[in-house]
């Protein structure tokens, strides 16, 4: 009986994550009138294993409570104006080499996600 429980729970623990359980991007509502919209990121790459450093995100529709996603982590962010956003970035986060999404998230809207390239 227990490995059935076993197998029952780890049945359902797969379908939560296939399922994208706990994205954050994907539990908002989408790109709709008034989402904020990223035009460029500035840097738009950096060095892997580099330092802290502040990421500028160009758009519209930011408000005071717009947070800017780094690889799915919500990131401290300083609002300028309705078109900027600043957010420190850790050095945490370009350890590794890759490409990393970046999205803004205001209020109940999410932007379209922009790509932030970490080079080896």
């Amino acid at each position: 009986m227990k490995t059935i429980q076993l197998l029952f729970v780890a049945a359902l623990l797969a379908a939560g994550v296939a399922c994208g359980y706990g994205s954050n991007y994907n539990s908002m509502p989408g790109t709709g009138a008034g989402a904020p919209a990223i035009s460029e990121l500035s840097p738009n790459d950096t060095g892997v294993g580099g330092a802290n450093f502040v990421l500028t995100v160009n758009g519209s529709n930011f408000s005071s409570a717009s947070v800017v996603y780094f690889n799915g982590t919500p990131e401290a962010t300083n609002f300028i104006s309705a078109s900027q956003l600043a957010a420190n970035i850790p050095a945490s986060a370009i350890a590794m080499s890759g490409t990393i999404s970046v999205y803004v998230r205001s209020g109940a809207q999410n932007s379209a996600m922009v790509n932030f390239t970490v080079n080896q």
